[in-house]
């Protein structure tokens, strides 16, 4: 059976949805629905707001990313999101790895050879 663009896709985004979760806080405490909405915009996150809950929650325990409450105008208090150091470092190694990564996967695609 030949994998479907969307199940490519799943596995793609699975393997990149944390970091680019990661350097989206680079810069900037987040709301968890932000987060999403910011994804979704990007067709990084498909699911909602289900898969990236749990992921925040994943990242919170190994702690990339830390948590504080913050009082809403529009309802109950909101949970931000903020990158740790170790959370910093994990998004640099990241970036490292990335761009060689998808250069020998360009090089492979265009021309077979990695």
């Amino acid at each position: 059976m030949v994998p479907g663009d969307d199940a490519i896709l799943t596995h793609l985004r699975r393997g990149a949805l944390e970091y680019c979760v990661l350097a989206m806080l680079r810069d900037q405490q987040l709301y968890g629905l932000d987060i999403a909405r910011r994804l979704a915009v990007d067709g990084i996150l498909m699911s909602g707001e289900g898969t990236l809950y749990p992921l925040l929650a994943r990242l919170r325990r190994a702690g990339l990313v830390d948590t504080t409450w913050q009082e809403s105008v529009e309802g109950p208090p909101r949970r931000y999101y903020a990158l740790t150091r170790d959370g910093r470092e994990a998004l640099a190694a990241f970036t490292r790895t990335w761009k060689p990564f998808r250069d020998a996967v360009d090089s492979a695609l265009l021309r077979g050879t990695p």
